[in-house]
Order: structure tokens, then C-alpha cells, then sequence
């Protein structure tokens, strides 16, 4: 075994120990990728469109309870004909009728306030379903980060190995010519260099593919990566991580709302079976075309009305309204176990990682002292060239299982912070932006008019949100 052999294992060692050069300055990090996944998917930006058209549903509740102005212009011509014994008229007249309608609900029995309510536990929901999509977000953004790094480190291992075994291949040559060893060694040298190069081939494959899914998570082209990050700060136990995310879980809490909002639909349509009263007045002028003729009215009374058969609509609406809120409260129970067992899966596969790494230093401290030792071996005639071969995939493949080990652990804790519902840009500090879900919906909840102040600045947040 030539010495240039060695040097070469002992960098493959070295590199690897040290993270395959450490971090290096201005180079992308997770929270780089992080802060790019929130600030460019297209996912997000469509809950919260989602989310705005929630806040619209209160203001379309609120104005229920607002009277209504009606202005109203006709145009219209009539034709009469009229027999009176033997007298027989034709009467053809042109009118003009501008005027105003008012309606204003005075009791519903609490039907359009039940609604309001409704409609603002539906926007609170609506605003968890956005926390859980951001996770979601941030959560592939992790993994995509993840990946890229572990086939970089992949890529790298691998293209030492070719190294590798393109000095052992040299060395084997070296030693034919001498007579130390047979062809058939040389010809295994040859057999291992070929797979190393097409196993290289495959992890640049790989990394084009991670590269690539980075693209569409972050919105851009991942940099040089800066290493494997830092772990985030993780529960001390099983039992703390189901409490949390129990009592913050945006799925739990978002299905709480919703079963709140169908109750209270429940009890709205409950409501609509009752009798309602409004306050109804007009004021207009009629002219007629052709004759100085006009006439102006105006008239003023309060309507009560009492649904008494509508084909057993009410009724449906009312047995429709229970049903979704029964189908609500299963979903709470399904949610609330879903991730509970989230919470589960992802402590264990953290305990998992964490023990494996532990194992899996241990196998590259192992294999490195093997390798080294059938080495030495080798030189002096008591391992075969097959032997030292062995011995160096054994090296590879552990440093590749550690590689992985790694990446899997890192994975892993941020599936834990996803399932505890803590995996939020608020959370993790992230340098961005923080969408705030009130701003909107303070400027709607109180249906301002289209000439009002409040409208104007919603013309405004509308514009920097480019929808005008």
C-alpha cells in the first residue's frame, strides 16, 4: 500500500470528521431557506387570500343587522283598455318614478347576531388552518435544506472515494510490476474504482434532484450550504411535548372554533323558525309624461312576519346544522388523537436518531481503526489487496450511515417542533415579516361603507397587497 494511499484516506477522515469543511462565511443556512419559504410561497399567500375572504363573511353578517337604503328610478308604460255598458276606453299613459326604500330588522329572535358570532369563530379557525399551512411551509423548507446537505456531504464522500481508490488502483499497478501481487488484484482495484465513479454519478444525481426541490420550496437556488444547523430547543420529555402541543396545536384549536361555530349556527337556524319584524318606509314622486300630472308619497310602517310553511326547508336547515356541528365535534376528538400520535411518532423518531448517531461514531471510529490497520497489513504481505478493499467500503459506508444519521436527527427535531404546532416563523425569530391576521380584519369586521375612512384605508392595504 503506497503511502499517497494513506494521505488520501486520512483527508477522507478528516474531512468528514469536520463536516466536510465547516461553515464557511456569507454561505446559506437553514435560517436563509426558512426565510425564503415564508416570504415566497405561493401556498401562504393563497390561506391568507382565503383567510381576508373569512373576515369579508363578518362584515356580510354585520350589515344583517344595518338598514338598508334602496334607490330606485322606473320608467314605464301602461296600456288600458276599460268597458263600461256600451262605453269602451282606451287609456295610454307614460310615468316617470324615482325613490327611496328603507328596511331596517328590529328582531329576529338573535338569528343575525347568532350569525355574526358564527362567522367570527369561522375567522379564528380560518387563522389556525393559516398557522398549520405555514408549518407546513417552513416544514419543507427544512427538509429541502436538509436533503441538499445530505447529498452535498454524499457527493463529497463519494468523490473522495474515487480518489481513494484511484491511488489504490496506482498502488496495485505498482506492486504487479514488482511481482508482490497477482493481476487478479489489479483487476479488483479496477472492479471497486468503476462502481465508486458510477456511485458518484448517482449522488450528483441526487443532489441535482435535492437542488431542485429547494428551488420550488425556498424560491430560489440554494448557495453554498454552511452545515448541518443547530438543533432548536426540544421538550424534556414525552409527556411535556403532548401538552403542548395539546394546548397549541393550531389543528386542535382550529377545530375547537369550528365546532363553536357550528353550535352557534345550531342555534341560529333555530332561531330563523320564530318571527321576525322590520321597519319598512318609502318616499318617491311619480310624474306623468305628457301632462303636468304628478304625485309624491311617502309611507312608513312596521312589518311583522311569521314563517308558517316553506315546503319543511327550516326544518332541513335546522337537522342540516346539527349534523355538520356532530361532524365537527368527531373531528375534534380525530384531530386531538392525530396529533397527540404526531407528538408520539416524532419523539421517538428523535430518541431513535439521537441513539443511532451515538452508534454510528462509534462505527466510524471502529472502521477507521480497521481500515488503517489492514492497511499497514497489507504492506507487509498479511492482507490481500481484497482485504484492503473491503476494509475501506466498510470505512465508507459508515461515514455515509453517519452522514445520514446526521441529517435524520435534524429532521426529526423540527418534526417534533411541527407537531407540537410551535414550527412558526413567530416561534423560530425568523428575520421576516410576520403576517399580521387582525390588521385586515379590523378594517372589514365593522362593514364600513364605500365612502367611509375605513374604506379608504382598505383601498390602501389593499393596493400594497397588489390586488388593486
Amino acid at each position: 500500500m503506497s503511502r499517497r494511499l494513506a494521505k488520501a484516506a486520512v483527508l477522507s477522515f478528516a474531512l468528514f470528521a469536520t463536516g466536510l469543511g465547516g461553515n464557511q462565511a456569507a454561505a446559506d443556512n437553514l435560517a436563509d431557506a426558512l426565510v425564503g419559504a415564508y416570504n415566497t410561497s405561493g401556498l401562504l399567500e393563497q390561506n391568507r387570500a382565503l383567510l381576508r375572504a373569512a373576515d369579508e363573511d363578518v362584515a356580510i353578517a354585520v350589515s344583517a343587522l344595518r338598514p338598508i337604503i334602496d334607490w330606485t328610478t322606473r320608467i314605464q308604460q301602461s296600456f288600458n283598455r276599460a268597458r263600461t255598458g256600451a262605453l269602451v276606453t282606451d287609456t295610454d299613459t307614460a310615468t316617470f318614478f324615482s325613490g327611496l326604500t328603507f328596511r331596517q330588522l328590529l328582531y329576529d329572535g338573535g338569528a343575525a347576531v347568532l350569525a355574526k358570532q358564527a362567522a367570527q369563530e369561522t375567522v379564528l379557525a380560518t387563522r389556525q388552518a393559516l398557522i398549520d399551512i405555514e408549518q407546513q411551509v417552513l416544514f419543507r423548507a427544512v427538509t429541502a435544506y436538509l436533503r441538499v446537505l445530505l447529498q452535498e456531504q454524499t457527493v463529497e464522500l463519494r468523490q473522495n472515494n474515487v480518489r481513494v481508490l484511484g491511488e489504490e488502483l496506482r498502488a496495485s499497478n505498482d506492486r504487479f510490476e514488482v511481482g508482490e501481487v497477482t493481476r487478479t488484484d489489479v483487476a479488483l482495484s479496477e472492479s471497486r474504482l468503476a462502481l465508486a465513479r458510477a456511485n458518484l454519478s448517482t449522488a450528483r444525481g441526487d443532489l441535482t434532484s435535492a437542488q431542485a426541490e429547494y428551488v420550488n420550496a425556498v424560491g430560489r437556488a440554494p448557495g453554498r450550504t454552511a452545515g448541518e444547523p443547530r438543533l432548536p430547543p426540544l421538550p424534556s420529555s414525552l409527556d411535556a411535548a403532548v401538552a403542548l402541543a395539546v394546548r397549541n396545536h393550531p389543528q386542535i384549536l382550529g377545530a375547537q372554533h369550528d365546532v363553536r361555530a357550528a353550535e352557534l349556527t345550531v342555534e341560529q337556524q333555530r332561531r330563523n323558525l320564530g318571527p321576525s319584524v322590520q321597519l319598512q318606509a318609502d318616499v318617491g314622486v311619480t310624474e306623468n309624461y305628457g301632462n303636468a300630472n304628478y304625485n309624491h308619497s311617502a309611507s312608513a310602517g312596521v312589518v311583522f312576519s311569521q314563517n308558517i310553511y316553506a315546503g319543511g326547508r327550516l326544518a332541513a336547515l335546522v337537522r342540516r346544522s346539527m349534523a355538520v356541528r356532530d361532524a365537527a365535534k368527531a373531528n375534534l376528538i380525530n384531530v386531538q388523537k392525530n396529533v397527540i400520535q404526531g407528538v408520539n411518532d416524532a419523539y421517538v423518531r428523535y430518541q431513535t436518531a439521537t441513539a443511532s448517531l451515538t452508534a454510528s461514531n462509534e462505527r466510524v471510529r471502529a472502521a477507521q481503526v480497521a481500515f488503517e490497520g489492514i492497511r499497514e497489513e497489507a504492506t507487509l504481505g498479511a492482507r490481500t489487496t481484497l482485504d484492503v478493499l473491503t476494509a475501506e467500503q466498510d470505512l465508507l459506508d459508515a461515514q455515509l450511515a453517519l452522514v445520514q444519521d446526521r441529517i435524520e436527527r435534524s429532521l426529526a427535531a423540527y418534526q417534533l417542533l411541527s407537531a407540537q404546532g410551535v414550527l412558526t416563523a413567530e416561534h423560530l425569530g425568523l428575520a421576516v415579516q410576520i403576517y399580521d391576521p387582525t390588521l385586515y380584519y379590523n378594517l372589514v369586521k365593522d362593514a364600513p361603507a364605500v365612502v367611509s375612512q375605513r374604506s379608504k384605508d382598505l383601498d390602501r392595504v389593499m393596493k400594497a397587497l397588489g390586488k388593486r
